[in-house]
């Protein structure tokens, strides 16, 4: 079942020229910032307040920062002066999560949320206006098929309930290590929403909080699309504008993060009856091609050493199993980061494969991507190919190890952890201060870019792109209807009830 889950902006139907290689963006996240001054970090962790920068790793930022902007990073820097944080101060985690139906009856809905986000189906400026009776439409159209999905794994997502969980015992981590902390969960198209979120934060009195998308590597689609949301609400709000928070986009270099993912595999690993032949198939969330390519989106590079990492910590274990990496829950008529799923599957079958375990590498809890599409499309896929052992390593969910480890990523991102908690941070990688980058929050603010389409020049021909033309045409033409509905009053969308009927 292809995802209804994840901002991935399948669809597109705007036209622009390719953005210059000098000037692709870092992800939106770090537009969250309000104001230009530094503080101290830890590996890839943002942070913004009244005084605030953006810290990462020299090594991880020069990657990703294009060639005018690696200037501004150097070997030389400097630890920002900070303030301890006081016995009045009230901490706060927000999780960010996407959200999912919890019944059928929510599934119409939520895709009418998920498709009516600009970040998920882009429309040129002059069509902008029809976003909202698009969404209408495509989420009409596609919620019986997804209500099959959802029916199959028990008549909703299990999302909510499984971050719940993931919430309270954080807390509970959190405490333990001496950090009184409330611990809140935002999802971006489905209740708790962000908004009711942060209004509870506002009650609450929080002054300083941490926000933590539950995505271990960063994705414009994904952890950029809620930090976006969250940006515009900081925007209009005095109290969280003067509100201190960090954000810390991604974590999937953690230790701990690294040491659970290797402790899941190895355990699937013994049910094999032959575990030294078992090839680990680690399936990854897909993003349009483009947006690695085009926009500078870190997600493919960050996915590859996050792998590499997961194979490191299980050869120190004697592990050497054979692995591969292939990207699922591709939708719409875009080219996706390669290899597919369901392609290199049958490849693996073809090649002789016999036992296959696979890995949900950027998923943390259980959901319609793990539980139908993995367990059941590819698992089906998978016996039809030839593979005649299939395994599946499970979601984190609340392992211990991983759950630890989220508190610990949020004790470093504040500042003057020392004075907050006693904790064995020492053991564990260091905090990597850097100097400020302000200007190049600045120059980033200054343009808010568009994304690029994932298609960008037109072909004629037969070219290796046709079936993403007729996606295109489709898209064009589903326009020029909805167009046609909305200035004539008149079509199937009125007659249907999707849209008002003139009086």
């Amino acid at each position: 079942m292809a995802a209804e889950s994840i901002a991935m902006l399948p669809y597109t139907i705007s036209s622009s020229s390719s953005i210059p290689s000098d000037h692709r963006l870092l992800p939106r996240v770090l537009s969250v910032s309000h104001s230009q001054t530094s503080a101290a970090l830890s590996r890839n962790c943002l942070s913004s307040s009244t005084q605030s920068s953006l810290l990462f790793s020299n090594h991880s930022l020069r990657k990703c920062l294009p060639p005018p902007l690696k200037a501004l990073v150097t070997a030389d820097t400097q630890t920002a002066n900070t303030t301890p944080l006081s016995v009045d101060d009230r901490v706060g985690v927000l999780l960010l999560n996407l959200g999912g139906p919890e019944t059928l009856d929510d599934v119409q809905p939520f895709l009418f949320n998920l498709f009516a986000d600009p970040d998920i189906i882009r429309l040129p400026r002059l069509f902008r206006f029809l976003q909202k009776p698009l969404a209408q439409f495509i989420s009409v159209l596609r919620a019986p098929k997804s209500k099959e999905g959802y029916a199959a794994i028990g008549g909703g997502s299990p999302l909510r309930t499984i971050t719940d969980k993931q919430a309270e015992e954080l807390r509970k981590s959190l405490w333990e290590k001496d950090v009184p902390a409330k611990v809140y969960v935002g999802m971006r198209y489905w209740h708790p929403f962000t908004e009711e979120a942060i209004e509870q934060i506002k009650r609450d009195g929080i002054t300083k909080l941490v926000v933590l998308p539950l995505y271990p590597q960063f994705s414009i689609s994904t952890s950029g699309s809620s930090l976006r949301l969250l940006e515009s609400i900081f925007r209009e709000d005095e109290y969280l504008v003067n509100m201190q928070h960090t954000v810390i986009p991604s974590w999937y270099q953690r230790e701990g993060y690294i040491t659970a993912m290797a402790n899941l595999i190895e355990k699937e690993l013994k049910r094999f009856d032959l575990p030294d032949e078992v090839m680990i198939f680690f399936s990854a969330h897909g993003v349009p091609l483009a947006y690695v390519e085009e926009a500078g989106d870190p997600y493919k590079a960050e996915m590859e050493e996050c792998i590499d990492l997961i194979m490191e910590e299980l050869e120190k274990r004697n592990i050497t199993n054979a692995y591969t990496l292939a990207y699922q829950s591709r939708v719409g008529p875009v080219e996706w980061l390669r290899p597919y799923t369901d392609e290199t599957i049958i490849e693996l079958g073809q090649k002789g494969v016999k036992r296959l375990l696979a890995v949900p590498i950027s998923f943390v809890s259980e959901h319609i991507e793990t539980l139908e599409e993995i367990d059941v499309e590819y698992k089906e896929l998978a016996l039809k190919s030839g593979i005649e052992t299939w395994g599946r390593v499970p979601a984190l969910g609340c392992e211990a190890t991983f759950i630890s480890d989220l508190a610990d990523a949020v004790i470093e991102s504040l500042p003057y952890v020392g004075a907050m908690a006693v904790s064995n941070l020492e053991a564990r990688q260091s905090l990597v201060p850097l100097g400020s980058v302000e200007e190049l929050l600045a120059a980033y603010d200054s343009q808010r870019r568009e994304l690029p389409p994932p298609v960008t020049v037109w072909e004629w021909g037969w070219t290796k792109s046709a079936e993403t033309w007729n996606g295109r045409a489709a898209m064009l033409a589903v326009v020029v209807l909805l167009v046609l509905e909305v200035t004539t009053g008149e079509g199937f969308l009125h007659q249907w009830g999707i849209l008002p009927l003139h009086p």
